[in-house]
């Protein structure tokens, strides 16, 4: 099976068991140990997923070490960590230590929170070598999209690679962030953003340019003129999007319709 197919298995497996997970170790072996083994990890190779591994800068306290719930290596190198919660608790937050040993562990990049549903994955993004407070990616094994399991695959063994997941950890966040921020310019256009527009119109056509100042007046005047043009260019574009979608396999079926009847004509030919 493929990647995808295994993680659609690994769904329904913790649909069905996800009212008789009880506890935080009942979670680790029922839903999370499998996603792991989904991830390309050999979940029974302890120099690979080292289950309650405990650091050489490990603080103690009450007595025990620190520890977190599990470490994943690749080629003898710690890439990534995970603490678990047990199924029903919140993943938001996590443990002083997972951050601890983040920071120690130079080779970790990527730290994961997790329930056994929700998986919340961390890196380094602010400040090198620091985990950052808020993740880069959340993974819910119940509900998730085509676009989820393309960001999934770079955690995969087989694909994990350092430069790859920080870069692509790197636009996520700010496509996220500049996809909210555009929603709301769209949405309620500021007067920063209008003027910005305004001034730009004469660059379409010298008769639109605006002459003179623009003022504040001008500004009110614009403002509900570009709400219009914007939800005006939205229609256009999804419009166009939809008219593409439709067209296309069309294009595609009339291409190998004439293929097929070029190859049936040569065919001909030869006999």
């Amino acid at each position: 099976m493929g990647f995808t197919e295994d993680i659609v298995k690994l769904s329904e497996q913790v649909r069905k068991r996800f009212d008789q997970v009880i506890g935080e170790e009942a979670t680790k072996m029922a839903l999370i140990v499998p996603f792991l083994s989904a991830l390309g990890y050999n979940v029974y190779d302890p120099s690979e997923v080292m289950p309650e591994y405990v650091a050489d800068f490990a603080i103690k306290k009450a007595g025990q070490f620190e520890k977190v719930d599990y470490a994943l290596a690749i080629n003898n190198n710690i890439v990534m960590l995970v603490e678990a919660k047990a199924r029903g608790q919140k993943s938001e937050a996590h443990d002083g230590q997972l951050s601890r040993y983040f920071n120690g562990l130079l080779t970790t990049k990527v730290a994961i929170v997790t329930n056994g549903v929700e998986y919340r994955f961390f890196t380094d993004l602010r400040d090198k070598n620091v985990m950052d407070k808020e993740p880069f990616f959340t993974f819910n094994i119940l509900e998730y999209d085509t676009k989820d399991i393309d960001n999934l695959k770079f955690f995969h063994r087989d694909n994990f690679e350092v430069t790859a997941i920080t870069n692509h950890a790197e636009e996520m966040v700010y496509v996220k962030g500049m996809t909210q921020l555009l929603g709301n310019l769209l949405r309620s256009p500021s007067e920063e953003f209008v003027r910005f527009l305004v001034a730009e119109l004469g660059t379409i056509a010298l008769s639109y340019e605006i002459q003179g100042r623009i003022t504040g007046k001008v500004i009110d005047k614009f403002k509900p003129i570009v709400k219009k043009s914007i939800q005006g260019s939205l229609v256009e574009l999804m419009t166009r999007s939809l008219s593409q979608e439709i067209t296309q396999p069309v294009e595609l079926e009339v291409e190998q319709e004439i293929e097929e009847e070029e190859n049936n004509k040569n065919l001909k030919n030869r006999k």
